[in-house]
């Protein structure tokens, strides 16, 4: 037995010998003191010794189990305080180094776009209202004279999520649930996200819109030119004009598509503008009667107009910004560009 403690005590001593760390010492400490470590194995060995010779037996295994904690609380705290000292060093920080730069952050495009699209449209006596992003079919398409069997409706791939129920592909449908609650006069804006299967350079399966509709008595497509030709001068400069090309949507008529004068070139002709010197920026047109009486306005009393743009559009077109995937990458590089 003396023999087996001898051959214990220079093992123990081997183990801990280039211990330099307190998981190792743990791991060596449970290998010979843990419940199933070797000193332990010796006091389960206890019962095959004679009983006459398990006092002493046991004298000489407590003196070891005894030695073996000595010798691993000492080395513990060596151990420790080296750990600390390594701690310290890596944590040690120069007090005479200049400190980190802290880097301001910029608003994104579509922020400062649809900021100064309100901004400009406030000016001009409208409200902001917003509607819910997931919409009845009701709501996106019927009530703006597009029903079931309307071929307008293949315009848009939409995301249903139940039969009735789906994303809104415009924020259109906003402008029925004001027209429902609220009598003429109306003025509002309606931004938010909508969503299309689509998806290239520059369309993405989510964008933001922004509408707007005007419905009182005596207003027509003139009234309809003169807020756009003064969106067009704030949004891209003074000098900048609109005009008018017939268009078709379900939800008024007549409609029209806006073109403004090519910012870049003064309507010379230029890349931005394809050579024509001018710029398609949003759709338009006169609020169509069925809609009116749908929502339960007098189509012979009132009329309205409505416009919807895309405000990564008009982002892209003020900024240069030649790929709508920038805009949802969430590069810093890009963004850092945009001051508001």
């Amino acid at each position: 037995m003396q023999e087996k403690i001898n051959e214990l005590k220079k093992k123990i001593a081997e183990a801990i010998k280039d211990v330099k760390s307190s998981d190792s010492l743990f791991q060596i400490k449970m290998k010979f003191l843990g419940k199933s470590g070797e000193v332990s194995e010796l006091m389960k060995g206890m019962r095959d010794v004679p009983k006459e010779k398990r006092p002493e037996m046991g004298m000489i295994i407590n003196a070891l189990k005894a030695w073996a904690e000595e010798q691993f609380g000492n080395l513990e705290k060596t151990v420790k305080e080296m750990e600390r000292k390594i701690q310290y060093a890596a944590e040690t920080i120069d007090v005479t180094l200049p400190g980190n730069t802290v880097k301001k952050g910029a608003y994104h495009p579509n922020t400062l776009v649809k900021r100064e699209l309100i901004s400009i449209f406030a000016g001009m006596g409208f409200t902001v209202f917003e509607g819910p992003e997931i919409e009845t079919d009701y709501y996106n398409f019927t009530a703006l004279n597009t029903p079931a069997d309307h071929p307008a409706r293949d315009m848009q791939d939409t995301f249903y999520i139940t039969e009735e129920m789906l994303l809104r592909t415009q924020t259109s449908a906003g402008q029925i649930r004001v027209m429902e609650k609220q009598k003429p006069p109306i003025k509002i804006l309606s931004p938010g996200k909508v969503y299309r299967s689509d998806d290239d350079a520059t369309h993405s399966p989510m964008f933001s819109q922004m509408e707007g509709l005007v419905v009182d008595k005596g207003i027509t497509l003139c009234d309809l030119k003169g807020m756009l030709d003064e969106f067009a001068r704030k949004i891209f400069g003074d000098g900048v004009k609109t005009r008018l090309r017939p268009s078709y949507f379900p939800f008024t008529e007549p409609s029209v598509e806006v073109d403004v004068s090519c910012f870049e070139c003064g309507g010379k002709g230029c890349r931005l503008c394809k050579g024509t010197g001018w710029i398609e920026v949003l759709g338009a047109g006169m609020v169509n009667r069925h809609v009116l009486e749908g929502c339960g306005i007098d189509p012979d009393e009132y009329s309205g107009f409505a416009f919807g743009m895309g405000i990564e559009r008009i982002a892209m077109l003020k900024y240069g910004i030649n790929n709508m995937k920038l805009l949802f990458e969430g590069d810093t590089r890009f963004l850092r560009q945009f001051k508001g």
